[in-house]
């Protein structure tokens, strides 16, 4: 019987990987999303739960394109397929 090491992200318990670093980016990202949907339902307060929450992970996912474009590159945004196809950042 063979042993298998997984690591578990302790804020998705669902997602399972195989390697400790892509664990902890997925935490990061996930704690960056949490904060993001946080800013961005008190700039208006009108946005639902979900929405913010979906918002929040996008924009988490694809934090260097982001960042990019808020340092004066805005063409940086045309990586984003408008199909929601683009490979998500790990890094």
């Amino acid at each position: 019987m063979a042993v298998e090491v997984v690591y578990r992200s302790s804020r998705d318990l669902e997602q399972l990987f195989m390697d400790k670093a892509e664990a902890d980016r997925h935490d990061k990202m996930l704690e960056l999303a949490e904060r993001l949907t946080s800013v961005l339902q008190q700039a208006e307060p009108s946005l639902s739960e979900e929405q913010g929450e979906n918002l929040g992970i996008f924009m988490a996912r694809h934090r260097t394109i982001f960042a990019k474009a808020f340092k004066s590159q805005a063409d940086a945004l045309d990586e984003l397929d408008s199909s929601g196809t683009t490979p998500p950042d790990v890094t």
